[in-house]
């Protein structure tokens, strides 16, 4: 007996690997989708704006809140993700987070007017703003970190993709069918994924009796709020649609709040009490590739508004044809995020960063040498690869580094922290590239601007984002790959 117990233990015990590793598939591919979904809304409404403006008899600003409502929303929400993945075990926290989007889509599809579509926007957003964090926090959890590259790759299409959906989903749901559809189309998707994940999604962390600390909350608001609601409305007041404390006032208040609220982490932190730990910055690793971050993803939603704009005021492409054109950029980083996983498996994260930064860099520089009065469709779409391409290759890498770079304990506040970086750098990005268009073009809701100077403001702006991206090629060469030290520790290799 005693000789036979030894061999009979071990199909028991890889069954049971095998069924965890299942159960861990099946719990990350359900995140993925519900990611996807959600965060397929926040450029959703991009071009949606002028049948808003007829159906619902509203004003071009009022119908930009719909867009600025969510994107304030979820850069409020983001800070506290950290608290709440530490508080809570991930089952309730995701049956929060979709409950949340399920019934702010559901609000938005049969809205009777502009103020209830609004309502649905927030609550929407309550719920996508949480569904990041906890997917990244529960990836860093149970992938090694050996494989961690390949299904990094995947949230890199969760996280870059969907917005660059977005335009095109609503370009054609808008050509074919009305508004609501929209947010009709989307129902059924929220609620199988509610569904499924409240019965299968495991608990993979001990939840805690970690303390929210209310001030930093508040303060987290005014900064965060203040930061991406001030860069929102920096195009109208460039364009002299607004008055400069519009932007002024609000960012202001931000840059104050953002002292006092790190100073408060500061401290805070000492007893493990902060509401977003900033000990995640003492790794390099995850300071350079948050700063790269930042850059890239105001490059891709600098591209994302502008390219639309360009192709429907300069070359008068119908809304049809610019959703379909911004398409195979968002297919192709599709495709190349799970390739580019597996190579930073193999080959870590230094080499595809440089190629990356380059391959956007230039795509950059040559918008703003190449777009003018009659550049070919082809041309806007090559450019649009290119860039996204080399965006494929740098986002996988920086999130996989930079997280990876961080002990286990400070996972969900390095999640949130990206999280919080992709709203206040999206909104940075749009805000920069509109207003240096703006500050060539004027106002052009009623056509001030001739082509030749949309044109050139077109250029101007992606010239500004091609200077940027520069700094994104040097701090690539400072990256370096996590390796787990002793005791799970991440530590950086030299």
């Amino acid at each position: 007996m005693s000789q036979t117990a030894p061999t009979a233990s071990i199909p028991i015990q890889d069954g049971a690997a095998a069924s965890t590793a299942a159960r861990n598939r099946l719990a990350i591919t359900i995140l993925l989708v519900s990611t996807f979904v959600v965060i397929l809304n926040e450029t959703i409404m991009s071009v949606a704006l002028p049948t808003l403006k007829q159906d619902l008899q509203i004003s071009e600003s009022a119908g930009q809140w719909l867009t600025t409502a969510f994107l304030l929303t979820t850069a409020v929400v983001i800070p506290i993700t950290g608290w709440l993945l530490l508080r809570f075990s991930t089952r309730p926290v995701f049956i929060a987070a979709m409950a949340l989007f399920t019934a702010g889509t559901a609000i938005a599809a049969i809205a009777p007017g502009f103020t209830v579509l609004l309502v649905g926007r927030v609550v929407q957003a309550s719920g996508t703003a949480i569904m990041m964090p906890l997917l990244f926090t529960t990836v860093l959890t149970l992938v090694p970190e050996a494989s961690r590259g390949r299904v990094m790759g995947n949230i890199s299409i969760v996280i870059s993709v969907a917005p660059a959906l977005g335009p095109t989903i609503s370009g054609v749901v808008l050509q074919t069918l009305g508004w609501r559809w929209m947010f009709i189309v989307v129902l059924p998707f929220a609620i199988a994924a509610l569904v499924l994940g409240a019965a299968r999604i495991p608990n993979v962390n001990e939840p805690g009796r970690a303390p929210l600390d209310v001030p930093s909350v508040v303060i987290s608001a005014f900064t965060f709020g203040g930061l991406v609601y001030g860069l929102s409305e920096a195009g109208l007041v460039s364009s002299g649609q607004a008055p400069a404390s519009l932007v002024v006032g609000p960012l202001v208040v931000a840059v104050i709040a953002l002292v006092l609220f790190i100073g408060r982490q500061l401290r805070l932190q000492r007893t493990d009490a902060a509401l977003l730990d900033l000990r995640t910055f003492r790794s390099r690793t995850f300071a350079v590739s948050m700063g790269m971050a930042v850059v890239a993803m105001m490059s891709m939603f600098g591209a994302l508004v502008l390219l639309p704009l360009y192709l429907g005021y300069v070359l008068r492409v119908p809304e049809i044809v610019i959703g379909l054109a911004v398409l195979p950029g968002g297919l192709v980083l599709g495709l190349l995020a799970p390739f580019v996983g597996r190579l930073y498996d193999r080959v870590g994260p230094r080499p595809l960063v440089i190629a990356g930064s380059i391959a956007a860099s230039s795509a950059l520089w040559l918008m703003a040498t190449l777009l003018g009065l009659d550049s070919p469709l082809a041309l806007v779409v090559g450019l649009h690869v290119l860039l996204f391409v080399g965006l494929a290759l740098m986002f996988t890498p920086l999130f996989t580094a930079g997280l990876g770079s961080i002990p286990p304990h400070l996972y969900s506040h390095g999640s949130a922290i990206l999280g919080t970086i992709q709203q206040v750098a999206g909104a940075a990005g749009v805000a920069v590239f509109v207003t240096v268009l703006a500050g060539f073009a004027g106002d052009t809701s009623h056509g001030v601007a001739d082509v030749a100077t949309y044109a050139q403001g077109i250029n101007a702006a992606f010239l500004v984002g091609a200077v940027l991206s520069i700094a994104t090629i040097v701090l690539a060469f400072f990256l370096k790959r996590p390796v787990p030290a002793e005791g799970g520790a991440p530590v950086v290799a030299h």
